[in-house]
């Protein structure tokens, strides 16, 4: 299945604890490059989540947001005694020294440990953000197979247009070859000197020999048969298409350097502009 490498999708999860959601951007990249933005109770869950994400993705630039949001009316606040009891110890000491200093039932709070929030359990924390990070993959996996075969169809429009293209040049390659043999005997014929008929062969073998544009044609119909079995895989293919690319791109440019007629040179062209146009939505697919 194709799969494009622009996508967007979301999810979201609620629970005793409050709310999480992921977002997931992605756009065409080389290789698969992953940024995550996550919560600060979420930090430690970050390598895991790349390889969860690794496991479904194999290309594109990936921007991952995970917000979480607590709920107040779950949330449960402990005081720790201890420690208000060594502080409440050292404000007496203090006082003692200090009699008009005042100490605020604030301020003891804001002291760091003094409140303590109870911590989820970290097999929890993982659990649930895998859940919304699964489910906001497979909303991206869809879309992205979606755009992926939209493309496919545009590639396939090109490949049946540069097959067409293929077969007219063959078709044209007698008439060319006659007609370029024609050229030299006018030529020929318009020196003073006879030609020698031998000379004149070995000279018209020569034209012909520059000019046979036979295996790059061969080499563009295999090029575009290895296309359609690539676009029937069901894995990955962008990197595999991006060097049938260059490929068809390189036959493309001797068949124009070769041509010593205009339907040929214009043939080339029409190559040109088609390659280019499939590499552009080569880019976008995984």
């Amino acid at each position: 299945m194709i799969r494009s490498m622009t996508a967007y999708a979301s999810a979201e999860s609620g629970g005793s604890s409050g709310a999480l959601s992921c977002e997931l951007r992605t756009v065409n990249h080389r290789y698969l490059e992953l940024s995550p933005r996550l919560p600060d109770e979420l930090r430690s869950l970050e390598s895991a989540l790349r390889e969860r994400i690794a496991a479904k993705l194999s290309r594109g630039k990936v921007d991952v947001t995970v917000r979480s949001r607590s709920d107040s009316r779950s949330e449960s606040l402990q005081v720790n005694n201890t420690l208000l009891n060594q502080l409440s110890e050292l404000n007496l000491d203090l006082v003692s020294r200090f009699p008009g200093m005042q100490v605020q039932f604030t301020e003891l709070l804001r002291f760091s440990g003094v409140l303590q929030q109870d911590s989820t359990d970290p097999e929890t924390q993982q659990a649930a953000l895998f859940e919304v990070l699964d489910r906001a993959l497979d909303v991206l996996t869809a879309t992205r197979e979606r755009e992926g075969a939209k493309l496919a169809q545009i590639l396939h429009e090109r490949l049946n247009a540069i097959e067409r293209i293929v077969a007219q040049a063959r078709e044209w390659m007698p008439e060319i070859r006659a007609a370029l043999r024609a050229r030299l005997e006018a030529r020929l014929a318009d020196l003073k000197q006879p030609a020698d008929p031998g000379r004149l062969e070995q000279e018209l073998v020569l034209q012909i020999t520059r000019s046979d544009v036979d295996e790059e044609l061969d080499r563009l119909a295999t090029h575009i048969a290895e296309t359609r079995r690539v676009l029937g895989l069901q894995e990955p293919i962008g990197r595999r298409l991006d060097f049938l690319m260059q490929e068809f791109n390189r036959e493309a440019n001797t068949l124009g350097s070769k041509s010593v007629d205009a339907r040929s040179t214009n043939a080339a062209v029409e190559l040109k502009v088609l390659i280019e146009q499939m590499r552009e939505q080569v880019q976008n697919i995984e």
